[in-house]
């Protein structure tokens, strides 16, 4: 999906994002416009997460989706915060997993066939790799290392080269990668894709309830502001020949009284 999502970028960045206006207009918008301060963003209160597991997933997940200078990477665009939200919930607590076992190594077709809920895995998964960092680089963090030498752990996790026992480590990674993709690009509602990044970087315009008004619009291209499910504005779909659906109903008047109808007299 990474390959896919970065065609046409420059090589290693996976963060990019159309002009919205020329270099000009913005400049003078901005020097039209008075100074405001900086936006901040509020210290999160984890629902699955401790400290220590969520200054090591920022950290990771800084490295999977890095920033550079075209844009905010996962950590960034909250992806952490999703995380916590999806392991807190019935995902993470494994609520449509087959938990019954036996369970066996399975094929790469067959999917996830470990015992681990989501939020077991995440919590055992972080540890061994927190305390294997600890054991290579004498006490030192994760978010503490180089680049460079993160990317090189994670590459050894990756390739399962690193041991979690009885957690496969190549299968937590491959989670954490799922996971830090989906919240990079999931609606911001549930956490991540802050300011709308991912859906910036794929020029995805987000959940308008409507794209009727757009479909006879033939090569033009489709060129709006991402919108989140919590602040997507409402879309007419008018038809000829159909009633407003928005539209208030008419008051209908009192209906006349039926005239009475003649009647025989019996014989």
């Amino acid at each position: 999906m990474l390959k896919t999502l970065g065609a046409g970028l420059p090589g290693a960045t996976l963060m990019a994002f159309a002009p919205e206006a020329p270099a000009q207009a913005a400049a003078a918008d901005t020097a039209a416009a008075p100074a405001t301060p900086a936006a901040t963003t509020a210290a999160p209160t984890w629902k699955f997460f401790n400290a220590d597991e969520a200054a090591l997933m920022d950290a990771i997940a800084a490295r999977l989706i890095p920033a550079d200078d075209l844009g905010p990477g996962a950590k960034e665009a909250g992806v952490t915060v999703f995380i916590d939200g999806q392991l807190a919930g019935a995902w993470g607590a494994g609520d449509q997993f087959y938990r019954s076992g036996p369970f066996a190594a399975g094929t790469p077709q067959q999917g996830y066939q470990l015992s681990y809920t989501p939020a077991e895995m995440f919590r055992t998964g972080l540890a061994r790799f927190r305390a294997a960092v600890h054991a290579e680089h004498g006490g030192k963090d994760f978010a503490a290392l180089d680049p460079a030498t993160q990317d090189a752990l994670l590459t050894r996790m990756q390739a399962g080269q690193m041991d979690f026992s009885p957690l496969p480590a190549a299968t937590f990674f491959a989670a954490l990668l799922d996971a830090t993709i989906e919240g990079f690009f999931s609606d911001p509602i549930y956490g991540g894709n802050r300011d709308m990044v991912g859906w910036k970087l794929v020029q995805f315009p987000g959940a308008y309830a409507s794209y009727s008004n757009d479909i006879e619009r033939h090569g033009v291209a489709l060129v709006r502001a991402p919108v989140s499910i919590a602040d997507g504005p409402r879309h007419a779909m008018d038809m000829p020949g159909m009633p407003d659906m928005h539209a208030p109903a008419p008051q209908s008047a009192p209906a006349a009284a039926a005239p009475a109808s003649p009647t025989k007299e019996p014989r």
